[in-house]
């Protein structure tokens, strides 16, 4: 499956390219008649003028623009399942995009007369430019829907929860396999025995064995089925799943146990919601990574001067190393080393985790003023760059701490719906926490934040993370 997933995408790319390719030369053509100026003054054909070094120059580049704009709009995340309704939205949102470009770097400067040709002349190639795109991809959706429905293409999927929710589920989804694409290969049970799936013509693997079931199986999506309506149970096998990095599918029934906006998958067959990513726009979610790059790398370079001053100064002032490396729980349960300025003791946790508090011994006088102005997380760019982290994004922790988080507040499992951040609302509004009641209660805003995520609220919270940073409020 992994090879169709990857042939699909390649298929959406190699047809956007010799479609924005058509568009161009169609618009090239159009554009040399309507200019009456071009082929009277400056070419003696359509032949030559489509041949000058300049035309050829945007032949080439225009295409690779257009799949920039194309990829940033989140078009080739999921090469699977698209909506056509969102496909001709999305579509013609990307190529108005690219073509506003191309009109000001490109087009505005043709020698016309009056500035009524120059907009019509943009509209030809918006048109022809969305038309032909579309029209392609229609095509590629199209052949990807029929081998979907005929069962060429497959997805295996664990069905996990007790005997009687999945029973239930099994049938409903059997019966509409042909169009969801679920393969269901087996039953992961979180009862206490195995017993009660008999119904089911599927193995069944207890919950202990899921990742060694999810490798061997080659899974790539779960629905979880239950009807258990005790929050902690159900968070908890959340919290669980989340560490294999898969799709996460829950019945509605159990909406009103998850905190925040769910992705429903589709409308047409089982109304599955998508609880292993936020409510983030395809397009939202590549522009905040590509921000994230751009920014950090900018960061690292721009930065390095102070960055070099701290190193010296926290080399200087304590024994030690300069820099302080943490393993962290990120992005779907994955672990990271977190990179920090060192601020405390060498020794400083010799006796166990510890949370510090305002006026923690162990803090050196250099890293209480690299606290005090958050300067000791400059190294986490380098976090941000490798994709471990985002800029803005809820605080990771330590796993330690987490299992004392989840004991009390279970829904702490949502948190890995995103990247881990650099700032994050809680930090801007409630600060570091001295002791896991401070952390539950920064916890309500990173929740808030799951639920709100866009790129309009991450520019809200680096501009308090800036005033933070001048004003010297970091503790």
């Amino acid at each position: 499956m992994m090879r169709s997933e990857t042939a699909q995408r390649i298929r959406y790319l190699a047809g956007d390219f010799l479609a924005t390719n058509l568009a161009w030369l169609i618009f090239n053509i159009i554009r040399y008649i309507d200019i009456e100026v071009l082929h009277q003054a400056q070419y003696d054909s359509l032949g030559h003028f489509l041949s000058t070094p300049t035309v050829i120059l945007g032949q080439i580049l225009f295409p690779v623009l257009m799949l920039g704009i194309f990829y940033l709009s989140g078009f080739y995340n999921n090469p699977f399942f698209k909506s056509r309704i969102e496909e001709l939205l999305t579509t013609m949102g990307s190529t108005a995009a690219g073509c506003l470009v191309i009109f000001f770097i490109a087009i505005i400067n043709d020698p016309i007369p009056d500035r009524q040709s120059n907009y019509i002349l943009i509209l030809w190639l918006w048109g022809l430019q969305f038309g032909i795109v579309w029209l392609t991809r229609l095509c590629i959706t199209q052949y990807g829907i029929a081998n979907i429905q005929r069962g060429k293409w497959r997805f295996p999927t664990l069905l996990i929860g007790e005997a009687e929710a999945t029973s239930e589920l099994f049938g409903r989804l059997r019966r509409r396999s042909h169009r969801d694409g679920f393969d269901l290969v087996g039953i992961v049970t979180t009862d206490a025995s195995e017993a009660g799936h008999e119904s089911i013509p599927l193995p069944v693997y207890p919950l202990e064995k899921i990742n060694e079931v999810c490798a061997h199986l080659k899974i790539k999506n779960l629905i979880v089925a239950t009807r258990n309506t005790d929050q902690t149970a159900t968070l908890s096998l959340l919290n669980r799943l989340f560490s294999l990095e898969l799709p996460i599918f829950i019945s509605p029934t159990l909406f009103h146990l998850i905190t925040g906006k769910q992705r429903l998958r589709n409308i047409s067959g089982e109304p599955l919601l998508d609880i292993s990513s936020p409510a983030m726009s395809q397009s939202t979610a590549n522009l905040k990574r590509c921000g994230d790059a751009v920014v950090s790398a900018l960061a690292l370079i721009t930065l390095s001067p102070l960055l070099a001053a701290i190193a010296i100064a926290v080399k200087f002032s304590s024994k030690g190393p300069v820099f302080y490396r943490q393993e962290r729980i990120g992005y779907h349960k994955k672990p990271f080393r977190i990179l920090k300025f060192r601020t405390m003791r060498a020794d400083a946790e010799a006796n166990g985790p510890q949370l510090s508090t305002a006026e923690d011994p162990r803090i050196t006088p250099v890293g209480r003023i690299l606290r005090k102005y958050r300067l000791d997380e400059l190294p986490q760019f380098w976090n941000v760059l490798l994709g471990e982290m985002s800029i803005v994004g809820p605080r990771p922790e330590r796993e330690y701490f987490i299992r004392q988080i989840m004991a009390r507040a279970p829904y702490y499992a949502l948190i890995h719906q995103v990247r881990p951040g650099i700032t994050s609302w809680g930090m801007v509004r409630h600060g570091y926490a001295s002791d896991v009641d401070q952390m539950i209660d920064r916890l309500q805003y990173d929740l808030l934040y799951i639920a709100n995520v866009s790129l309009l609220v991450d520019l809200k919270i680096l501009v308090y993370t800036v005033n933070t940073v001048f004003t010297g409020k970091g503790l």
